[in-house]
């Protein structure tokens, strides 16, 4: 898991239904300042700076409206949008994309089995300016391949272990970002968010979180 001090309390606004799902918030809007986020009007995160993430938050079913301020403002959001948010589901919500087009990607956790002693681990393009990639292993397997800005791979089974994976412009052995030394445990869930810029500032990196369907009940 990433942090925790960005959680406002939320349950104190929300009594807690059968029909829920847990969302967790994502910063990955590289020129945006920090954040407060608030669901229906009520903060539900306060000063969210890029790169991280809050726990997971239980949200009733239902259409929601979520707004993003710049963090201590609550004039002209920078996102007002509304979500709808099924039952029993698991999701991370991303400010994605530079801020003259920030937005909001509702990107599902599905629940599954994982293989005995496996881990499954899946690739979330979130660079703006980063052209299609593979995600390859030193020696140029590929572990996904040509995956797009905001599209979101299929989780595949690895065996545990440390890795150094790089991000290959697709089809070619150029490599633009190389990340060693990823610990992935076993029977657990990973996503490898590549935010940041390719082409400046902030870089190009890596988020490596444990996903929530590793863990969470309904």
């Amino acid at each position: 898991m990433f942090f925790n001090p960005y959680f406002f309390n939320y349950n104190q606004f929300y009594r807690l239904t059968p029909f829920f799902s847990y969302v967790r918030l994502l910063h990955a809007s590289p020129d945006a300042p920090a954040v407060d986020v608030y669901l229906d009007k009520k903060l539900i995160a306060r000063n969210l700076p890029y790169k991280n993430f809050t726990e997971y938050l239980p949200i009733p079913t239902g259409l929601h409206n979520l707004m993003v301020f710049p963090a201590g403002n609550k004039k002209n959001p920078v996102i007002d949008t509304s979500i709808f948010i099924p039952e029993k589901k698991i999701f991370t919500a991303a400010a994605i994309g530079k801020l003259t087009n920030i937005s909001i990607d509702l990107i599902s956790e599905p629940i599954k089995e994982i293989p005995n002693n496996k881990t499954l681990v899946r690739f979330i393009h979130l660079s703006p300016d980063s052209p299609p990639v593979d995600i390859t292993l030193p020696n140029g397997n590929k572990l996904f391949e040509n995956v797009a800005y905001k599209e979101v791979t299929d989780y595949i089974s690895v065996a545990p272990g440390l890795y150094t994976l790089q991000a290959r412009l697709a089809n070619t052995d150029t490599i633009i970002l190389n990340v060693p030394n990823i610990r992935l445990k076993q029977n657990r869930f990973y996503s490898i968010y590549a935010v940041g810029l390719s082409t400046g500032n902030p870089p190009l990196q890596v988020l490596i979180p444990l996903d929530g369907n590793t863990y969470l009940k309904f």
